[in-house]
């Protein structure tokens, strides 16, 4: 039940709001400044009716005073001749005021109106917290160089109002990176407007980006504002960046030159304060040789270049993001999946993924939500991914050809040796063989491998190489 602390040297005042309130919360009432300071003291109000006119410490004063030290609404209890000091207060930060003689209806309905606008305050708090813990550096994942270079660069750039140009394979997270350099910006609780430019036909691009007037075009019925103003203070993501048409490319350059822009149809100036963040899977020099792309509109926008890796690239990331996405699953879900199996985790650090770190999440998503085990193994991956696991009972031998290089010769047959056996037989085999050559340096034994060095030392872990 919410608490109401009643602030006022009238003791008739007092109990008739008591009264009044009492049904539907907790009244707490006092008779003057210094009880209601302590009363604020204890904690736990969570709304002050106070009187503008009292001994000692006044109403005014007494507000000032909270609104420094708490964050619980106040409203003004007052007289016919001090409604101008009531507007005065609510300047200082009131929330609403009450004049005498009560009207029992209107208290209620005040009293109720602010404290669902103060809960409501509340949830939109609440919500911007989860949201900047969901686009915190904390959930970009990845322990590689490369990402780590990527990750120290957002953080440097999302104070700035640069305009930043994501490019990446489709899956690698571009809309990931660009939440995250919102929400840590000092734009952060003004809105993120993302949109797909390769979603909205080229015809309505244009009135999409930039609005419209009513009459502007047929089905114009109303005028129509577009997402350069609804993201006004705040950041413009557009994804698939090379699919847009070199008119719509000319009206957003002219925005990023003079920060204004038309609405279709019109004829007035629009003024707003937006951040563009732009991404593309696309090769964006190539566009320009093919004369799709402006170079002016290229160079405008490609102030801050991140460039994400393919998911192959940085296979050293799949564990990290395995597990990331068994906890984030099991928490949305309800699941209690606890890991992956070794060779379901070998079989998820060589797959190729094409659709990058997108696809491995879906893949993640779909075991775990089918699966009634606490450790996903092979049998939980889909019939099309199972398939490329299934057992071979073949193995190839390495050789080394003229030039000193590992290839792939020759196969041997195994009989009825498991696969997973003849597979680590044949990895201890071929990591021997290159920690060999590079007299156990494994950094170079990677390196002759086309791993990493994590990947190379995991290996070596599991088949029971010791480094020496």
């Amino acid at each position: 039940m919410k608490k109401i602390l009643i602030v006022d040297d009238e003791l008739a005042i007092r109990e008739s709001l008591r009264m009044i309130l009492q049904q539907d919360y907790e009244v707490l009432a006092v008779s003057s400044g210094a009880e209601a300071l302590e009363k604020m003291r204890e904690g736990g109000i969570d709304l002050v009716l106070l009187d503008v006119i009292m001994p000692g410490l006044d109403g005014i004063q007494l507000l000032e005073r909270m609104k420094s030290e708490y964050d619980v609404p106040v409203i003004m209890i007052t007289a016919a001749n001090t409604v101008k000091t009531a507007v005065q207060a609510m300047r200082l930060g009131a929330y609403d005021y009450i004049p005498k003689p009560f009207d029992v209806d209107e208290i209620k309905i005040v009293v109720q109106k602010v404290l669902s606008i103060q809960d409501l305050s509340k949830e939109v708090e609440y919500l911007r917290a989860e949201i900047s813990k969901t686009y915190g550096f904390e959930n970009l994942i990845g322990g590689t160089k490369e990402m780590q270079e990527i990750f120290r660069l957002i953080n440097q750039i999302a104070v700035s109002d640069t305009s930043v140009l994501i490019l990446g394979e489709s899956g690698t997270g571009k809309e990931l990176v660009a939440r995250a350099i919102h929400f840590n910006s000092l734009r952060k609780n003004k809105p993120f407007i993302p949109i797909n430019c390769a979603a909205i036909p080229d015809t309505l691009i244009e009135s999409e980006l930039f609005g419209h007037e009513r009459g502007a075009f047929t089905g114009a019925s109303n005028k129509r504002i577009g997402k350069f103003e609804q993201a006004h203070s705040g950041t413009l993501f557009l994804d698939e960046i090379a699919e847009l048409s070199l008119s719509t490319q000319a009206k957003i350059l002219r925005f990023l030159q003079e920060r204004e822009f038309t609405r279709v149809g019109g004829t007035e100036t629009v003024h707003v304060d937006v951040r563009l963040i732009t991404a593309t899977n696309k090769d964006l020099e190539n566009a320009i040789k093919d004369r799709s792309l402006r170079e002016d509109f290229y160079y405008r926008i490609n102030i801050i270049p991140i460039s994400l890796p393919p998911l192959r690239m940085r296979r050293d990331d799949i564990p990290l993001l395995v597990n990331h996405f068994i906890d984030k699953v099991n928490k949305r879900i309800k699941k209690h999946v606890k890991r992956v199996s070794e060779d379901l985790m070998d079989f998820l650090v060589n797959y190729e993924w094409p659709g990058n770190v997108r696809e491995l999440e879906n893949l993640m998503e779909r075991m775990i939500t089918l699966s009634n085990q606490k450790v996903l193994t092979i049998k939980d991956l889909p019939s099309a991914l199972k398939d490329k696991a299934r057992p071979s009972l073949m193995k190839e031998k390495v050789v080394e050809d003229e030039a000193g290089q590992s290839v792939m010769k020759g196969k041997v047959v195994e009989g009825k040796v498991s696969f997973l056996r003849a597979t680590e037989e044949f990895e201890k085999e071929v990591i021997l063989d290159a920690l060999k050559k590079t007299d156990n340096v494994q950094t170079q034994a990677a390196a002759l491998l086309g791993i990493s060095r994590r990947i190379l030392k995991y290996k070596m872990d599991k088949l029971g190489i010791e480094s020496e």
